[in-house]
């Protein structure tokens, strides 16, 4: 069947392989010669894609919930959404969140995810406890940071290529209300911007949207939003209840000429007024403040039938205001321009192929277009050049070269990817792309 990650690009035909059982998985990935697991394909690129994909969705039993510890063990095919469903109404959250619920606990290990809050709590690896891994070799490893510490720091962040996650333990955190407290607050340039995430670095979650339009004294305008959970009492409605939401579809792919130049400045220049009419104290639900796009199912579809590319990179944090104003320029100058552009601070690195470190990143959306790729590569230099790095989650077109540039620790991955896959089943595009192969070490 024809498969692609939520950008539908790109797109290769392969066969997908489900199980319901550790039994059937240990049979599975003992028959298959090359493979690469895949959960709820809310990646972007080729990192879970493969002509042998283990589909991971089916393996979704919760094991145990310790209520007053807050430690959740499930397995791995369980979506976030299926997690915050349970763990919400009983005064419980994840530490951790990306920015969709529809991703797979094994999906958010092996991405080693990061929210609004990687500042002060790093990234979803952090805070899991043990997991279960099925290697390459049909080996079930107990992994954690007293057992098999080393191999438990890389397949956090390992996208998979180390073995199957089959269940993980996850530390929770307990939580008064179903609702944020945010403020929002407008920007005036990309020096005001970054003030801002400075001043407030000790709230527990920021972040900012970027009209990446913006020319002379609106060169990087935008809107910072802060938050933290609230208290019992502080909102009127139910304390811990998730309201049901039906959202938007989008019932086809949109025609490409809504993704020009004039389209993405009505939008950014509406989005900016909205959000300055907005400014000062709100209180979105959890899923309005940490997904909103999961409200218009299919938004993928708004980028056309080629597909988009989500690119992202993380600058030092000495690096990040004169590197993103040159990134910001030669995007301008290109006149391919993303419709949207997010910018977080990021704290400390985690494992050896974790992307967050400390510093600033920036996520663009492309709609695929002509002159793109050159574009993008001239970016990556850019990037690089400045001691950055792109995100492995979003990454469709990196080369080795600037992967093992931005990457200095891969060969520590390298040495454990020898050591439990020498004959390198576990694979993916992206791997061979890279040269992450136990073959090629």
């Amino acid at each position: 069947m024809l498969v692609a990650n939520w950008n539908n690009y790109p797109r290769i035909n392969a066969r997908l392989w489900e199980f319901r059982t550790e039994n059937e998985a240990c049979k599975l990935l003992d028959s298959l010669s090359r493979c690469i697991p895949r959960g709820l394909g809310r990646s972007y690129g080729d990192c879970s894609l493969e002509k042998n994909i283990i589909s991971t969705p089916c393996f979704k039993r919760f094991i145990a919930l310790d209520q007053k510890q807050g430690i959740l063990e499930c397995e791995a095919g369980i979506s976030l959404d299926q997690i915050l469903k349970l763990i919400i109404p009983r005064g419980l959250f994840l530490p951790v969140t990306p920015g969709t619920r529809y991703v797979t606990l094994g999906g958010a290990i092996a991405s080693d995810v990061h929210g609004k809050n990687h500042h002060l709590h790093g990234t979803f690896g952090r805070h899991v406890l043990s997991l279960l891994l099925l290697t390459p070799g049909g080996e079930i490893v107990d992994c954690s940071r007293e057992k098999n510490a080393e191999l438990f720091h890389a397949v956090c962040g390992g996208m998979g290529l180390l073995g199957l996650i089959l269940s993980a333990r996850i530390r929770l955190m307990p939580i008064q209300s179903a609702h944020i407290r945010q403020i929002t607050i407008p920007a005036e340039n990309l020096e005001h911007l970054m003030e801002l995430f400075e001043v407030h670095r000790q709230s527990t979650y920021s972040v900012a949207w970027i009209d990446f339009l913006g020319r002379g004294r609106n060169f990087g305008r935008g809107l910072f939003m802060l938050g933290e959970h609230c208290l019992s009492g502080e909102v009127t409605c139910k304390e811990l209840s998730r309201q049901k939401k039906s959202g938007i579809n989008i019932p086809f792919f949109m025609p490409g000429w809504i993704m020009n130049k004039q389209g993405v400045r009505a939008f950014n220049h509406l989005y900016h007024l909205r959000g300055k009419s907005g400014t000062g104290c709100s209180f979105p639900d959890l899923d309005d403040f940490f997904y909103p796009l999961d409200k218009v199912h299919n938004w993928n579809r708004f980028y056309g039938r080629k597909g988009f590319l989500q690119y992202q990179f993380v600058l030092p944090k000495e690096q990040s205001r004169p590197g993103l104003e040159k990134i910001q320029a030669h995007v301008q100058a290109s006149r391919l321009l993303p419709y949207l552009a997010v910018l977080k601070l990021l704290g400390p690195q985690a494992g050896p192929l974790s992307f967050p470190f400390q510093g600033y990143t920036l996520a663009l959306d492309f709609p695929i277009k002509p002159g793109l790729s050159a574009m993008l590569s001239a970016l990556d230099r850019l990037v690089h050049n400045l001691g950055g790095r792109i995100y492995l989650a979003k990454d469709a077109r990196m080369s080795k070269h600037d992967f093992l540039k931005g990457y200095p620790e891969s060969g520590r991955f390298l040495e454990l990817k020898y050591k439990h896959d020498p004959e390198n089943k576990m694979a993916s595009l992206q791997s061979e792309r890279l040269g992450l192969c136990a073959k090629t070490y």
